[in-house]
């Protein structure tokens, strides 16, 4: 994982950091402030009734973390775990919450100036909902995720529940 900054247009542009990942076959980022951490797939327990996103459960450092797959809760063509899927570790509220990613990237600074808000047709599967807006890097696109309204008060309890 590399750390790289994008110049901005202005010397006074706020610089937000962002943990960039792969999702789906595109590239998405969430603001570093909101990742707790970033870990490699431990071993995840099934929950029995769960939603179909919620993989289960793992024990992280003594505390049980309800873990998400980002891809079924996005509706995105799923693929299979590898060497290189990841678990962002994020908080929702009092709850911490894993959300299962295709691969993390890179963190990277951008400046505040280069961020759009979210078209109303947005190009990506993942509903504008969940969209802060859209980051333009040189020749990339990089679609910016509020994790926190991911999922809705009712599901985060929900999954609370399952902890």
């Amino acid at each position: 994982m590399k750390d790289i900054s994008i110049s901005g247009t202005g010397p006074t542009d706020e610089l937000l950091q962002m943990v960039v990942f792969q999702l789906g076959g595109e590239e998405f980022g969430v603001e570093i402030m909101k990742v707790q951490e970033i870990i490699r797939m431990p071993e995840i327990t099934q929950i029995p009734q769960s939603p179909d996103y919620v993989e289960g459960v793992i024990n992280l450092r003594g505390r049980i973390i309800v873990v998400i797959d980002l891809d079924k809760r996005f509706n995105l063509v799923s693929k299979e775990l590898d060497e290189h899927s990841r678990i962002i570790v994020v908080e929702i509220g009092d709850n911490v919450v894993g959300m299962i990613v295709d691969s993390v990237n890179e963190v990277l600074r951008i400046p505040a100036s280069n961020i759009d808000p979210a078209p109303e047709l947005v190009m990506s599967n993942v509903s504008k909902d969940y969209i802060t807006g859209v980051g333009k890097l040189d020749d990339r696109l990089l679609i910016l995720l509020d994790l926190a309204r991911v999922l809705n008060k009712k599901e985060v309890e929900d999954i609370a529940s399952l902890a």
